[in-house]
C-alpha cells in the first residue's frame, strides 16, 4: 500500500519537518495541494507549537503531522498537546522516540521516525513505530553518514512496517528510484523550496533558484551535528574556526540564530541557507500544486517508459 493510501491524501509526499519553515500555514498549504503537510516543533515553543497547530487546522480540513524534536526542552508538553490534537502522523528526528511511541498510537497517531541508517530503523519498528522514514545524506539540514541509495538498500527487507524515501528527491525519476529501492512514498524537502507558498525569505529563494549542487557544503563534520546548506560566508567562516579548533561552545553559538537570518531576514551572507543537493533540479518559484502535479506526472511518465522496454 502507498503511502498516500496510508495517510488518505492524494499524492505520495509527505513534506519534511524543516524548522522555521514549516509553519502551520504551509503545512495546510501543502495537504490542500495534495500532499502531507507538517508542522515543524524545532525552535519554538510549546505555546507557539499549540499555536501553529489551531493554524493548519483553520485552513485545511485535509490531514496533516507534527515533526517532533525529541531533544525539544518542552518535550513532555509537546507530546501531551499532539495528542490531544488528533494528529494523523508524527514524525521525529533528534532523538529516541521509543518512550512515546505507544502514547502517540493511542491517540490515533501514525509514528514515522526519521532514521538515518538501518540499526536505528529495526529498533524503531520493535519500540512500535508505523512507519520509517529513511533520510540519505544528500538532503538539506542535519545529516547522517549514508547516500539515500544505500540506507534503502540496507533497511529494505529488515523491516516489515511501510518505508518513505527522504533525501534527493526532486525529480519523477527519483521517486521511481525511491519506489524500486521499496519506498512506499518519498519526503520532500528541498524542492519546496521553491514553491510561492514556502515562507522564506524572496532572497533565500532568489539564491535557491541560482545555486547548483556544486553550490552546496557541510559543515559541522569535524564537531557537531553535520549540516547541509550552501556555501556563503556564514559557511566558510564556520568551516574555517572547526579547522581552527575552535570549542564546541563557540560553535553552537554561531549556530545561533542563523538560521532565522535566512528564513525571516533573508540574510544571504550570515544566514545558514539549509539545502540538499538536488537544488540544481529548482529552476523557477511555482505554487505547491503544479510543483506536485508535475512531479508526479514525470514520476508515471517514468514507470510506464521502464514497463516498457
Amino acid at each position: 500500500m502507498k503511502i498516500n493510501e496510508i495517510l488518505g491524501i492524494k499524492y505520495p509526499f509527505i513534506q519534511g519537518g524543516m524548522a522555521h519553515i514549516a509553519s502551520g500555514k504551509f503545512a495546510a498549504q501543502v495537504s490542500n495541494a495534495g500532499g502531507l503537510g507538517l508542522i515543524a516543533t524545532g525552535g519554538i515553543s510549546l505555546s507557539k507549537i499549540k499555536e501553529e497547530i489551531e493554524i493548519c487546522k483553520s485552513l485545511t480540513d485535509k490531514p496533516f503531522g507534527v515533526n517532533i524534536l525529541m531533544l525539544h526542552r518542552e518535550i513532555e508538553g509537546i507530546i501531551d498537546l499532539v495528542c490531544d490534537s488528533k494528529i494523523k502522523l508524527v514524525t521525529s528526528g533528534a532523538g529516541n522516540p521509543a518512550p512515546y511511541i505507544k502514547r502517540l498510537k493511542e491517540s490515533g497517531a501514525l509514528v514515522y521516525p526519521v532514521v538515518s541508517n538501518k540499526a536505528l530503523a529495526i529498533r524503531m519498528e520493535r519500540a512500535g513505530a508505523d512507519g520509517i522514514i529513511a533520510e540519505g545524506l544528500e538532503a538539506g539540514g542535519h545529516i547522517g553518514d549514508l547516500t539515500t541509495m544505500v540506507l534503502m538498500n540496507e533497511i529494505q527487507g529488515q523491516i516489515n512496517i511501510p518505508l518513505v524515501c527522504a533525501g534527493g528527491i526532486g525529480s519523477g525519476k527519483q521517486v521511481l528510484a525511491a519506489e524500486v529501492l521499496g519506498a512506499t512514498g518519498v519526503q520532500l524537502g528541498t524542492i519546496l523550496l521553491g514553491a510561492e507558498e514556502c515562507p522564506i525569505h524572496e532572497n533565500y529563494k532568489d539564491k535557491i533558484i541560482k545555486a547548483k549542487s556544486s553550490h552546496v557544503t557541510v559543515i559541522g563534520r569535524i564537531k557537531g551535528y553535520p549540516t547541509r546548506l550552501l556555501k556563503n560566508s556564514f559557511s566558510n567562516n564556520y568551516i574555517e574556526k572547526e579547522k581552527s579548533n575552535a570549542s564546541v561552545e563557540d560553535l553552537e553559538l554561531l549556530m545561533v540564530g542563523s538560521l532565522k537570518k535566512a528564513v525571516y531576514d533573508g540574510n544571504i551572507v550570515n544566514g545558514s541557507l539549509m539545502c540538499g543537493q538536488v537544488v540544481d533540479c529548482i529552476k523557477e518559484i511555482r505554487p505547491l500544486k503544479e510543483i506536485f502535479e508535475s512531479l508526479y506526472r514525470d514520476y508515471k511518465e517514468e514507470k510506464r517508459n521502464l514497463c516498457q522496454r
